[in-house]
């Protein structure tokens, strides 16, 4: 069972408004938490940043969009007022064994997002989705495949909707490794038993996000999904310890 830290825990007691931070990175990995959620925007200059609004105006003291904006310019924006915008690369090094769920937030991202995996060689620690399937697909051939990736919605619909997991593999010609679904979307229950029980078929993960209920974690644990992604960090780690299905990490934390 992979237990997600949904941008570093955003909701965890003492943590609220530090989203995306390096403080809430290593408050996770100090918990044991291997697994870290984080998003991506690209600087003007092109730098990578874990970040999750296209603009700074609502977790930091600064205004502006992040693309129209200089890693520079950035740097000045503190986040809950004392925290700065990490960059992507800070993150992969200050966690050396941790790995990384990476979600593209816009179209820039998505070649910056290809170099960086093939520059600091992380393609086995990264795990990359998008809701659009035009980034989404375009980052599967930047990297030819050598990068897990989620499903986008409509391949979700796929193995939602299609008899069968196999039959939804071929249809999505066998790209995606994990499906990441909301519990339920609408009124409606995307992670059903025969979601699970079609992508268990297929041989894919299902990683549910976000979910910050005990009561919710249960029943989805339950029904067999394969991760959780969670803002309450230590409400995971509890149920999964009274349950005996808490791995604790070494969090990755270069010394």
């Amino acid at each position: 069972m992979l237990a997600f830290a949904h941008r570093g825990g955003a909701y965890h007691p003492g943590l609220e408004g530090l989203e995306n931070t390096m403080a809430a990175f290593r408050h996770a990995a100090g918990l044991g938490y291997g697994y870290l959620e984080t998003d991506v925007h690209v600087t003007s200059d092109g730098v990578l940043l874990a970040f999750h609004d296209r603009v700074l105006d609502r977790v930091t003291d600064r205004r502006g969009e992040i693309g129209s904006l200089t890693h520079a310019e950035v740097e000045e924006a503190l986040v809950g007022g004392r925290e700065r915008v990490p960059t992507l690369a800070s993150l992969v090094e200050a966690f050396p064994t941790a790995r990384f769920n990476i979600d593209l937030k816009s179209e820039r991202a998505v070649a910056a997002l290809a170099a960086f995996v093939e520059e600091y060689a992380v393609h086995d620690r990264v795990l990359v989705g998008s809701f659009s399937p035009r980034r989404l697909n375009a980052f599967r051939r930047l990297t030819a495949g050598r990068v897990a990736t989620s499903a986008h919605p409509g391949e979700i619909a796929a193995f939602r909707l299609l008899p069968s997991g196999r039959l939804a593999d071929r249809v999505t010609r066998g790209r995606v490794a994990a499906l990441q679904v909301p519990h339920r979307r609408h009124g409606f229950t995307i992670t059903t038993p025969g979601l699970v029980r079609r992508a268990h078929a297929a041989g894919k993960h299902v990683h549910v996000w976000t979910i910050d209920d005990p009561a919710e974690m249960r029943l989805l644990l339950d029904r067999g999904v394969d991760g959780l992604m969670t803002d309450r960090t230590d409400l995971l780690r509890a149920v999964l310890t009274e349950r005996g299905q808490w791995i604790q990490h070494d969090g990755g934390t270069s010394r």
